[in-house]
């Protein structure tokens, strides 16, 4: 079974809240509620997240000040900010926003359609890095046994490795599929960028698992990170 991406959407208002969630259900993926900065800060400590909503305007601690602690810790400086605002006080505002680590800045009312749109890309990113994690750790695991690992029952070495690049296959079809539909002028220059990154360490897993095919050059094969 593959597990929902967690959605954090962070607002003082509760009905801002219930508008969020409506319109992002059609996602079907888990979504979080934190009514402050102090919350969402204490939900970030245990939870991963794949996207974070984030109002602008709230009492105590406002997004711009939530967004810079996020940013500022390791777990969670690489999750993306949407920053949703009533605000409309021209550039610097929104130049403040992006200053602040966000990688959109939409203003109230914005139409639901684009919002999930954008939401969902980020989503789709997620779950493509999670699924990369998962294929680097199997074959760290043949790495570390020698040539044997278990997966369920023990397999020799030949059947781990094919069930290894076939879902290997399956995550760089998908990454693909993906990058091409980011691939037009209104993408974000975030998720284009995180899909080229993606794309990077596919690659640099598919030269590691092609090192240990029978036949191949002998040699320890490095794996791709995975920041």
């Amino acid at each position: 079974m593959v597990q929902k991406a967690k959605i954090l959407l962070v607002d003082d208002r509760p009905e801002n809240l219930l508008a969020l969630e409506a319109i992002l259900s059609a996602l079907d993926q888990t979504l979080v509620r934190a009514s402050s900065g102090e919350e969402a800060l204490k939900a970030l400590l245990t939870d991963d997240f794949a996207v974070i909503l984030l109002d602008v305007q709230m009492p105590g601690m406002d997004g711009f000040e939530t967004a810079a602690h996020i940013k500022r810790r390791e777990r969670t400086r690489d999750i993306p900010i949407i920053f949703l605002t009533a605000i409309n006080h021209g550039p610097h505002h929104t130049f403040r926003g992006y200053a602040a680590g966000a990688v959109d800045y939409i203003s109230k009312p914005f139409d639901p359609w684009v919002l999930r749109a954008k939401v969902s890309v980020f989503v789709e990113l997620y779950m493509k890095n999670c699924q990369l994690r998962e294929q680097a750790a199997l074959l760290r695991l043949q790495l570390e046994g020698g040539g044997k690992a278990a997966v369920g029952e023990a397999q020799e070495p030949t059947g781990l490795l094919a069930e290894l690049s076939a879902r290997l296959a399956a995550v760089e079809e998908q990454a693909e599929a993906l990058s091409k539909q980011l691939d037009d002028d209104s993408a974000d220059a975030a998720a284009v960028a995180t899909a080229a990154h993606l794309e990077r360490k596919l690659t640099g897993l598919r030269r590691a698992l092609d090192a240990l095919e029978p036949g191949a050059e002998a040699g320890a094969p490095t794996l791709p990170s995975q920041n």
